[in-house]
């Protein structure tokens, strides 16, 4: 062991504390913070997603929290009056409710042994129970950017004690907008805090961001942004795009009661596919961001306890969840940009547990997946999807390993003849009762009788076609698909340009289903199906590579400046509404009465259903295809 990762350096609560969670070592960003030269520093934490950047946050702001604890301890209570609103020490913002109740959660625990409060306060839950809860003044409050906002407008959160405030996912808040809200947050705290930042990706926009909040700033790296988590193993699989679903069923097959993460684009489609995966036997609920709170928290709360083990995801509706023990993350949906990749893929082999992340590609967006992978700084290997006979033959390997151990357990036991009984009794019963209540007398009588009776092996042939251990519903056929060469074709013989290239028509394999694709000749399409400059700066790209262009589509809504709407206002309402998220959005042109919205052509079809559903937060505002590019 590192002896700089030792928890005995530690102030002794927070080494008890983190001892009784399991801890025996710090992780190496827990380490970073910790490094003498950086106290008192605004800190700029980069690292992996489930390396333990919250309980480095703890320990980075445990010597202040102390001190402000001393501090009210010396102070005279003024008479036992009542406090009207809480003084923090520490204030943590979050782009989500649910990784704002994390954190809260997390800080908890590790600061308590301190005597430090932490209270959560988020959008969504009742704000007279928050405003009670305050009045407890709690040394550290985590919420979400609006609600925040509201406890300080209404005097029941009193900034001017904040000795420190944190941005946690600063790159998300602003990829769901909340730029301004981040902006009159900072606005109101004292100028002589300290300001960290914490994040998977330092973008170029979020250091402009901590450009403005912060003084003397140092970056503070636990493992390299972008570098691999050696704990998740990556494999692709190339399915066609009619057998998407089917390749996902075999996936969950492969491995019954593994905890999984599906990724999809859309909540239309997140929808879609849990209820074919209930209706297949297969436990699933979706994600998605058009979920009331209640039903989203029954939802995470029935992935956690395993009432059900696959859970099919928005990007933006899985944003800040922290499930543990979460064993595969599958993309259905493959994204566009590495850093979603990589959020997506870091719920899984988290705290040092493994896990893999499956990534399914049409063969036609081979490259962009191999492009994606490359930016990614991933390794992936390259299988066929799994086949009917694979998902057999997986099913009986777990089955003969599950009676091979209840043999073993009869063995150890020294009854011989009860362990061959187990292991009849099993087949008679299953896999998932093999490790059950011993056999009963006239068990091992039918045995006997059964094998006086008929050859052994046929026997046993007939109770494995009974076990029923295959799983719930029968596997799906899927067509192999060659993986791709790990040599470049040579230069004569070009692949097929990928749909974003640009390139002419002929070269065009067919769109999948769900692409939104449009079928017609590209000298056909009007003027703004290819993106035009964005309004946004590009993406931004460690090795100098530009992500591919995809086309858009534009929408219409009936919302414009006249109204109150900007691009801030604009962008999350329409991420909110489609199901997507902001890396699908292209240029954003505001009219005084309407405005128009560009959404990647792949979105497109899943985004237009989607918007077309009413909701009650914003009846009024219709969003449809736009037939012109005219804005009033």
């Amino acid at each position: 062991m590192n002896p700089d990762s030792s928890l005995d350096a530690l102030p002794a609560p927070l080494a008890g504390a983190l001892a009784r969670r399991g801890f025996t070592s710090l992780t190496p960003v827990q380490q970073a913070v910790l490094a003498p030269e950086l106290a008192g520093r605004d800190l700029r934490v980069s690292s992996q997603t489930g390396s333990g950047k919250t309980v480095a946050i703890g320990l980075a702001l445990a010597p202040r929290l102390e001190r402000a604890l001393a501090d009210r301890a010396a102070a005279a209570a003024p008479d036992g009056a009542p406090r009207t609103a809480a003084a923090p020490a520490a204030v943590i913002i979050a782009p989500t409710r649910e990784l704002a109740a994390q954190i809260a959660g997390e800080l908890s625990w590790l600061l308590s042994p301190l005597g430090a409060r932490v209270a959560c306060v988020t959008g969504g839950t009742s704000f007279g129970a928050e405003a009670r809860s305050l009045r407890r003044d709690p040394l550290v409050i985590a919420g979400t950017p609006g609600r925040l906002l509201d406890h300080l407008d209404r005097g029941t959160l009193d900034p001017r004690g904040v000795l420190a405030l944190v941005l946690d996912e600063a790159d998300q808040m602003l990829d769901l907008g909340f730029r301004d809200d981040l902006e009159a947050i900072v606005g109101k705290m004292p100028g002589d805090r300290q300001t960290h930042l914490v994040s998977a990706t330092f973008s170029r926009e979020v250091r402009a961001l901590a450009d403005r909040f912060q003084r003397d700033a140092v970056s503070v790296e636990g493992t390299r942004p972008g570098a691999a988590n050696g704990d998740i193993a990556h494999v692709a699989h190339l399915v066609l795009p009619a057998e998407r679903d089917a390749a996902v069923v075999n996936l969950l097959l492969l491995a019954p009661g593994e905890r999984t993460l599906v990724f999809v684009r859309t909540r239309e489609g997140a929808a879609e596919l849990a209820d074919k995966l209930t209706a297949l036997g297969l436990p699933a609920r979706a994600l998605s961001g058009d979920l009331e709170q209640r039903e989203r928290t029954r939802t995470l709360d029935a992935f956690r306890s395993g009432a059900i083990t696959t859970l099919v995801a928005t990007d933006v509706a899985a944003r800040g969840i922290d499930v543990p023990e979460v064993g595969r993350v599958i993309h259905a949906d493959p994204p566009g940009d590495p850093e979603i990749f990589t959020h997506r893929s870091g719920r899984t082999g988290r705290a040092g547990r493994k896990g893999t992340s499956v990534l399914l590609v049409a063969p036609f967006a081979r490259e962009h997946a191999l492009r994606l992978l490359r930016r990614a700084r991933v390794e992936a290997t390259f299988r066929p999807a799994p086949s009917p006979d694979d998902v057999l033959r997986a099913a009986d390997e777990r089955l003969a390993a599950e009676l091979a151990a209840v043999r073993l357990e009869g063995a150890a036991a020294g009854d011989a003849a009860a362990g061959d009984a187990a292991v009849v009794d099993a087949n008679v019963r299953g896999p998932r009762e093999a490790s059950g209540p011993a056999p009963e007398a006239r068990h091992r009588q039918l045995a006997a009788r059964l094998l006086a009776d008929m050859d052994a092996t046929e026997l046993v042939a007939a109770l494995l076609a009974r076990a029923k251990h295959t799983g719930p519903c029968a596997p799906q056929p899927v067509t192999a698909v060659a993986p791709p060469r790990s040599e470049p074709p040579p230069s004569r013989a070009r692949p097929p340009a990928p749909p974003w290239s640009g390139a002419p028509s002929r070269a065009r394999p067919p769109a999948p289903p769900w692409s939104g694709a449009p079928s017609r000749a590209r000298s056909s399409a009007p003027p703004w199906s290819e993106a035009p400059s964005r309004a946004r700066p590009a993406a931004r790209q460690g090795n100098g590579e530009q992500p591919p262009r995809l086309p858009f589509v534009p929408f219409q809504v009936n919302w414009g400046e006249r109204h109150g709407a900007d691009p801030r206002r604009l962008l999350a309402l329409v991420c909110r509404r489609g199901g997507v998220s902001s890396q699908q959005i292209g240029a954003i042109r505001i009219g005084s009465t309407a405005s128009v919205v560009e959404v990647a052509s792949p979105a497109a079809p899943e985004f237009a259903r989607a918007v077309n559903q009413p909701d009650a937060r914003d009846a009024r505002i219709r969003i449809v295809r736009a037939s012109s590019m005219r804005v009033e």
